[in-house]
This record gives structure tokens, C-alpha cells and sequence, in this order.
């Protein structure tokens, strides 16, 4: 057995992870209010950068190509106007209560953990336990709290239950009497549809139960579900879709987006003194320049693309949205589809139906019966809740009644779909929604 050494030359391309270049990537995901952070910690460090907000550089603003629409569409003025009427959201309008509520800007903070565990339907979405934790008080204190937070109007918020919902809202109309008080306390006989077991539990006959039946009907188990604006917290958008003469355009929200200016006069001053740290410093300024710079013209090439593509969206909602994938857009603007997943991690879009999360734009597609392309799955699933909403509450539509109907319009869909979407939506059964008519018509 012999052992030798051999050499060899070849030449290899590969990407080298340095430390800017990780930098760089990371800032694609940021947000323009975080963005600013990010800014503002190098300036700390880095003598020569300084932050500047509201940032207005050229190319701020992109064309949705194919998206122009001919004489009769909606003017800008019109697309403004629709921004504004636009419903206002669950948690601007608690905070604007909080505001209110709480002048004590200590309190307001505090006050502000509870709204970060509010869900969309105005329940509270986290352990009492744990709120007292990040509060930093007694579980006795955090009941007090919440006793107190819980006078927002609509009544019922921050309920941590069903039964607490109703019994928040039947306070206030100061129709808390023993028997509805036993009646929440049995809510799920009344699930079950148990009028029998009802009457046992509360020792009264219909006559005497009707009456606290109608009045639990009257009272909204999810006061924050008729809040029709964005499904959570929203700070402010990072881009902005308008109508122009041309049609429709994307651009950099220019309030919140910081630029990086470099002090170059501070440098050359410095220069002959500091000569190696300023040139390694500067370098790191004029490189942080440029990043950002990249980041923006990134960010604003897919909301162009995604506007391009999801033009109907801006006219008429869900109902207008097309299939769309992070690979369609990387493909159209020449990227990888990992830099495409990272721009639409965390920026919100603010168009004529309301402010999204750019991923709320991205759907698969159903196969449609005939002609080429696809139906958006959100479309789909948008098309589902109409039917349920029409639907003769007696008589409701089953999932398979459901899927014939809209694969008769064309989209082909199972009705084990059907039942995936409509776990998604939230949408009970054909049973319990044919038994709910019935507890309502009692």
C-alpha cells in the first residue's frame, strides 16, 4: 500500500456569507418603522451616519404595468376618498379609548399589553397568568385591570369566555337576572340544542326560559368581528397604492421611510488625524447607504409586481384576487424567490380595499374546468362565505351543495376542500348552522 500526495488547481465559484452581506439581507424584511431602528443603532456607533426620516430620494414610485384602465375607471381622488371611508379597524378603536382612558403614560403602556393579546373576535387571546407576568403584578392587580379595560365600548371586549362576553354585555343593559346568570352557566345544553335540559337546569318552564333565549340572542358573542378593518394591530403602511392618469401606481410611503446620510465633510476633516479608522468607518456609512438604497428600489419592484398582477384586487377586494406565488414574482422581476419571501415577511400595502400584509395578497390556484389559469384560492374561499351569507338559514348549503356550485361556475373544487375552507373561515357546519337558525326562530 502506497501513500502519496497529489495537488490539484481548479477554479470554483461560491458565495462567501460575510457579515455586510447578512446585514444586507436582513434589512429586505424590515419595516420601514423598523428600518429606522436598525438606522438609528449604526449612527450610535458610526460618527458619520445620521438618520434622517420622511425620506424623499428619487425612484420612490412604480407603475402597476398592464394594470391601466381606460376612461370611466376610478380617479385618484376617488381612490383617496375610499382609503379614508374605510372601515376603522378593532384595535384603533380600543386604542383611541385607551387614549382616553388612561392619560398616565405609564398606564397607557400597560394598558397597551392588554390590546396586544385582543384578538379578532374581542376576546382576550392570552392567559390573565401571563399578562399579570408582563405586567409585573399580583394576579389580583391584573383582575382589577382588566375589570377596568373592560368598561370599552362595545361591551364584551377583553372577555376571556363566551359566558364572560354575554354576561359583559347583559350588564350593561342591566338584564343580569338569576335565571340568564344560570342560563350562561349552561351554554353548552343550549349548543346542543337541550331545550329540556334547559328548563331542568333553570327550574322554569319555555314561557319564563323564551324571553332570556331572546334576549341572549340580542347580544353578540364576537363584538370585535364587526370591526371591518385590518385583522390586526396596524402601524402605517410601507407602501401606498394610488390612481394616476397613467392607472394605477405603488410607492415608498415616504412619512415613515428613513434615508442614511453620510457626514463626508465630518470624514475629510477627521481624515488626517484618524486616517485608518476614519476610511474603515466611512466605508461602513457609505456601504449602509447604499444597502438601504437597494432595499427600497427591492421592496418597490415587488410591490409593482404584486400590483401588476393583483390590479382587480384594487377594484373589487377578494372577490378580484388571481393566484399568485412568491415564485411568480421573483421570476417577473428577476430575483430569487427567498428575497421575494423576505420583502413580504413584515410590510403592510395600503390599497383601495384597506391595508394588508403583503403576504394576504398571495394565494394558490384551483384548477378551472376550462381555458387556461386558475382561480386565487382566496377568491374561492371569498365566494364560500357569500354562499353561507345567502344561504336560507332553515335549508342551509352542505359542502357538497357547495362545491357543485362553484365548480358550475367553473372552478373545480372537492368538497373536502369545501370543509378545509370553510374551518379556515371559521364557518360552522350545515348542521349547526341549520340547528342555529332553529334556537333563533324559538
Amino acid at each position: 500500500m502506497q501513500i502519496s500526495t497529489i495537488q490539484h488547481l481548479g477554479q470554483r465559484q461560491s458565495v462567501v456569507m460575510t457579515a455586510q452581506l447578512q446585514k444586507a439581507i436582513c434589512l429586505l424584511q424590515y419595516s420601514n418603522v423598523d428600518l429606522h431602528s436598525v438606522i438609528e443603532s449604526e449612527s450610535e456607533d458610526n460618527p458619520f451616519i445620521e438618520v434622517k426620516a420622511g425620506a424623499a430620494g428619487d425612484n420612490q414610485s412604480m407603475r402597476g404595468t398592464g394594470s391601466r384602465t381606460s376612461g370611466g375607471g376610478i380617479d385618484q381622488g376617488d381612490v383617496l376618498a375610499r382609503i379614508q371611508e374605510h372601515d376603522q379597524s378593532l384595535y384603533s378603536h380600543v386604542a383611541m379609548q385607551f387614549d382616553m382612558m388612561f392619560p398616565d403614560p405609564a398606564d397607557r403602556i400597560k394598558a397597551d399589553i392588554f390590546l396586544e393579546a385582543l384578538e379578532p373576535s374581542g376576546w382576550l387571546g392570552e392567559p390573565l397568568e401571563n399578562l399579570a407576568m408582563r405586567l409585573g403584578v399580583s394576579l389580583e392587580d391584573a383582575e382589577d385591570w382588566l375589570v377596568h379595560i373592560q368598561q370599552v365600548e362595545p361591551s364584551g371586549l377583553f372577555a376571556r369566555s363566551l359566558a364572560e362576553c354575554l354576561a359583559l354585555q347583559a350588564e350593561e343593559k342591566g338584564a343580569m337576572t338569576p335565571l340568564f346568570r344560570t342560563l350562561l352557566e349552561n351554554l353548552p345544553k343550549l349548543a346542543q340544542a337541550d331545550l329540556k335540559g334547559l328548563m331542568r337546569a333553570c327550574n322554569c318552564d319555555m314561557d319564563k326560559l323564551r324571553p332570556a333565549l331572546k334576549l341572549l340572542r340580542s347580544l353578540n358573542p364576537k363584538p370585535g368581528a364587526d370591526f371591518n378593518g385590518p385583522v390586526t394591530p396596524q402601524r402605517a403602511p410601507d407602501l401606498i397604492v394610488s390612481r394616476a392618469d397613467e392607472g394605477w401606481k405603488v410607492d415608498l410611503n415616504k412619512s415613515t421611510l428613513p434615508s442614511v446620510v453620510v457626514n463626508e465633510k465630518k470624514a475629510a476633516t477627521l481624515k488626517a488625524a484618524h486616517g485608518d479608522y476614519v476610511n474603515d468607518t466611512l466605508s461602513v456609512a457609505l456601504w449602509l447607504r447604499r444597502a438601504v438604497a437597494h432595499r427600497n428600489q427591492t421592496t418597490l419592484a415587488v410591490g409593482a409586481e404584486i400590483l401588476r398582477r393583483q390590479s382587480k384586487f384594487m377594484g373589487q377586494g377578494a372577490s378580484g384576487l388571481v393566484p399568485m406565488t412568491l415564485k411568480d414574482v421573483a421570476e417577473a422581476i428577476g430575483v430569487h424567490e427567498s428575497t421575494v419571501s423576505r420583502v413580504t415577511t413584515d410590510l403592510l400595502m395600503q390599497t383601495p380595499q384597506g391595508t394588508f400584509p403583503l403576504k394576504y395578497l398571495f394565494s394558490a390556484s384551483l384548477r378551472k374546468d376550462e381555458g387556461e389559469g386558475g382561480e386565487s384560492a382566496a377568491a374561492v374561499r371569498h365566494r364560500i362565505q357569500q354562499l353561507v351569507r345567502e344561504e336560507d338559514g332553515a335549508n342551509p348549503l352542505s359542502d357538497d351543495a357547495i362545491a357543485k356550485i362553484i365548480t358550475g361556475e367553473g372552478t373545480h373544487l372537492a368538497r373536502r376542500t369545501v370543509a378545509k375552507y370553510r374551518d379556515i373561515l371559521k364557518i360552522p357546519s350545515s348542521f349547526q348552522r341549520r340547528r342555529n337558525a332553529l334556537l333563533q326562530a324559538d
